[in-house]
């Protein structure tokens, strides 16, 4: 695992072995726990307009850190089961992401790649 998320990742096992929950945290519900996390994540702005997403008040934004830090800490636990090197698979998905949608094809648009194939 990369430097970005080894601490956190060595924390997170320290973590979990502390409270015998490794038992509980197969990848699949490890990925399951991060659907909910990221479902709260989502009920944070849920009935906003967009410009009150934009600018939420310190109790809002103390929730939307606390949600994404929650979606963070089950992705760093999920790689580290699966042995995947998020800042590597990042990277190789920002690649695949550049091919998929060609700047000068895509520039200003929010259509799906799938639009722009010969």
């Amino acid at each position: 695992m990369s430097d970005p998320f080894k601490s956190l990742h060595d924390a997170m096992n320290q973590f979990a072995a502390e409270r015998d929950w490794d038992q509980f945290h197969s990848p699949k519900n490890l990925a399951m726990a991060l659907t909910v996390e990221a479902a709260e994540l989502q009920e944070c702005f849920q009935w906003l307009t967009e410009a009150q997403a934009k600018d939420l008040d310190e109790q809002q934004l103390a929730a939307v850190r606390d949600e994404i830090a929650d979606v963070q800490l089950y992705l760093i636990r999920l790689a580290g089961k699966l042995e995947v090197d998020i800042e590597a698979a990042c990277w190789a998905k920002m690649k695949k992401n550049a091919d998929k949608y060609p700047a000068d094809l895509v520039k200003g648009s929010a259509k799906k790649y799938t639009h722009y194939q010969d």
